[in-house]
């Protein structure tokens, strides 16, 4: 691969206009695509096989009244008034909007060839205005009016304009609002790309070669999310998903570039012509970058086993996130690298400092201390990683709801007030179906329920057309994310099947909490054989999969102790603590370990190297790591840089993953990669690079370090 590598490099840079003009092509062509298409993300979920998905399609099937979407309307008079004086204008504006609601179901019958009795008796129900529950102090109004999947909230919230104007606060909730909307921090991810910017210029030493890295990112991140909005056209694409492959995607673009243009201006130093240095950079750093991209991809992709539509979604769009920033490397950096010419070129004073091999530099002062005592360094790294871990055994799961939206947003405002006025329960309703023979039973069957122990109320039965099913609203006494709900769900169904936004969240924690173990042995096998695979040794694979369970596990540790915890929860932003969101530990694992893999690769490559000429494993260490650990530094901080920037966004959802990422990349890069690998390394002398005779046979030789890249001549 290294030789295919260095011979599409050189052309590259040779044919760098042709490529240019490819490049330029493909990203118009995207954009204009994805303008056509119109897509629009959708946050709506569905749980294939889980109990609730199973219930849910039975309730859309028998009772089309129900179907559809929920908005939770709440109403506050001004303070010194009540709301029966605006009993008036509120049942007005309610059946302004079940009017609205049904119209909307109506235009979606009409487009439909399968219009039928049943969306009738949808749009007649829905027309029905919906009566309101009042507080105890008379002062906030809840009520609950069905629409159509995937309607629009604004013809809703216009509906209500008379109750504002006659003083009424008016806020809106429920499942038509989905998750909160994802944020763009603005000026934050702005600092963080100047931070990215800032660390690149003391790299380099030049703007020019600082300014590529940034270029072909945002260049890649832009082709990614374009596709994906044109993908939002035919399928299923949540408002997460383009925001994690702008993360992921402006992440890695930089580093991988970074890792690219620093190997060129270093061959550059000893003085090879721009285009053969071009091709050499990437059959050499190219060929560990499309190694460690693979990972990444593999190990997002992986998220498909866990047979969770919307996880998926977000697993590929980040896979194709990081397989587009690996094209743009091996590609598109290699022609800029030929436009750049002899201006990435090292002055004299500085191509000397480069190519001084005795020269003492951080990283050769860094290596000898952990090296000095590498039992010591080892055990002390393992210990600081296994106490930040302590949290993680206290990891409760579930997934976001409104009183983790943004305080400003009205789900928020909404889910404050219904838990104040009326409990928490009403932010979350159960809906329990239930096979009956006839009425009494269905009444029986909601006694039975309303003198549960944690139900606040069960509402009056409705029966299925056929009469052979009852449905009926239940009130917990406790909110979505607390378990003394998971608990009354379970004991609900013995009585009959559960569904709703609460169900469905416990269900989807379930099948993630299932997968956990199971998606942890599969990414730490896949390490250990592609490392493997790679350097041809059992102890570097080990050591690495080992450190990279160490990394997860400390970050939990501090997810926790965050978000769960609150500690230092304001610095972070959290507004409100309770259980991670479910998905998390998952993502995480998934994009922590391809980016794990990509310090271990560049580090371990260039001691393989060294090794490889001196057969001595101490200065393969020292030499290796000196080598390498500027530019594994710089890509760190870009990386954390990145994540961090995130972290203001006031989206519930990518606001724990961008800091479990920030904080997971700090911690394999500084404490795992360059603290415990050159200390493990130095503790197994010869051992570290020895592999069985059987095993070596079987396994294939790849060549990261690019030996099969041809000699200058």
């Amino acid at each position: 691969m290294a030789a295919f590598l260095y011979r599409l490099g050189a052309w590259a840079a040779r044919r760098r206009w042709t490529v240019l003009a490819a490049w330029v092509a493909v990203l118009v062509a995207v954009g204009v695509l994805s303008g056509a298409a119109g897509g629009s993300y959708d946050d709506g979920f569905t749980l294939p096989g889980s109990r609730a998905q199973r219930t849910l399609d039975t309730v859309d099937q028998r009772f089309p009244a129900a179907a559809g979407e929920t908005v939770q309307v709440v109403f506050v008079a001004p303070a010194g008034r009540t709301i029966a004086e605006h009993r008036t204008v509120i049942k007005r504006t309610l059946a302004s909007a079940s009017k609205e609601a049904s119209t909307a179901s109506k235009e979606t019958s009409a487009a439909s060839e399968e219009a039928s009795a049943a969306s009738e008796e949808a749009s007649t129900a829905s027309e029905e205005a919906p009566e309101p529950i009042v507080s105890k102090d008379g002062r906030v109004a809840l009520a609950y009016v069905n629409v159509p999947e995937h309607a629009p909230p604004g013809p809703i919230e216009t509906a209500f304009g008379p109750a504002q104007e006659a003083g009424l606060q008016v806020e809106f909730g429920g499942s038509l609002y989905g998750d909160s909307p994802t944020k763009s921090s603005g000026p934050a991810e702005g600092a963080g790309l100047l931070l990215a910017l800032a660390v690149l210029v003391i790299t380099f030493g030049s703007l020019v070669a600082a300014g590529l890295p940034l270029l072909t990112a945002l260049l890649g991140v832009g082709a990614t999310v374009a596709a994906l909005g044109a993908v939002a056209a035919t399928i299923t694409v949540p408002s997460t998903a383009p925001a994690l492959a702008l993360m992921l995607g402006l992440a890695v673009g930089i580093d991988y570039a970074l890792f690219i243009v620093a190997r060129h201006r270093s061959q550059l130093a000893s003085g090879l012509p721009v285009v053969e240095s071009a091709g050499r950079a990437i059959g050499t750093a190219g060929t560990a970058v499309v190694f460690a991209g693979l990972t990444v991809v593999i190990a997002l992709a992986g998220l498909v086993v866990v047979r969770i539509p919307f996880l998926t979604a977000m697993g590929l769009a980040g896979a194709a996130a990081v397989f587009v920033a690996v094209l743009v490397a091996v590609t598109l950096i290699p022609a800029l690298l030929g436009v750049a010419g002899e201006r990435l070129r090292p002055g004299p004073r500085t191509a000397r400092r480069e190519l001084a091999a005795d020269r003492t530099t951080l990283g050769s002062r860094w290596v000898r201390l952990v090296t000095r005592r590498p039992l010591v360094t080892t055990l002390a790294v393992v210990a600081v990683l296994s106490v930040m871990a302590v949290p993680a055994a206290g990891l409760r799961l579930a997934l976001t709801d409104h009183g983790s939206a943004p305080a400003d947003s009205t789900q928020r405002r909404a889910y404050d007030l219904t838990a104040a006025a009326f409990g928490p329960g009403f932010n979350g309703p159960l809906l329990v179906l239930a096979g009956v023979p006839d009425e009494a039973a269905a009444k029986a069957l909601a006694a039975r329920v309303a003198a549960m122990d944690g139900v606040v109320a069960a509402g009056r039965p409705q029966l299925s057309a056929d009469g052979r099913y009852a449905l009926l609203q239940v009130v917990p006494e406790t909110g979505p994310q607390d378990p003394r709900t998971g608990e009354l769900v379970a004991r609900l169904g013995a009585a009959g099947g559960v569904t709703g936004v609460t169900a469905f969240g416990l269900d989807i924690s379930a099948r993630l909490r299932a997968a956990l173990v199971p998606f942890a042995l599969l990414v730490a096998g896949l390490a250990v054989l592609l490392l493997m695979v790679a350097f041809r040794s059992l102890i570097v694979p080990l050591k690495a999969t080992l450190g990279f369970l160490l990394s997860v596990g400390a970050t939990l540790g501090a997810v926790v102790a965050v978000f769960q915890w609150g500690w230092l929860a304001e610095l972070a932003g959290v507004s409100r603590t309770g259980p991670v969101i479910s998905f998390l530990p998952i993502i995480l694992m998934a994009v922590l370990f391809g980016l794990a893999m990509d310090y271990e690769v560049f580090l371990v490559s260039r001691m393989h190297e060294e090794y490889a000429r001196s057969r001595d494993p101490h200065r393969a260490v020292v030499h290796g790591f000196r080598a390498s650990a500027r530019v594994v530094t710089a890509a760190a901080l870009i990386m954390i840089a990145v994540f961090a920037s995130f972290i203001p966004a006031g989206d519930a959802t990518l606001k724990p993953i961008a800091f479990a990422l920030a904080v997971g990349v700090l911690l394999d890069a500084f404490l795992v990669r360059m603290t415990l690998v050159p200390a493990v390394l130095a503790l197994a002398g010869h051992r570290a690079w020895w592999l069985p005779r059987r095993l070596g046979r079987v396994l294939p030789r790849v060549d990261v370090e690019g030996a099969s890249v041809p000699m200058v001549r």
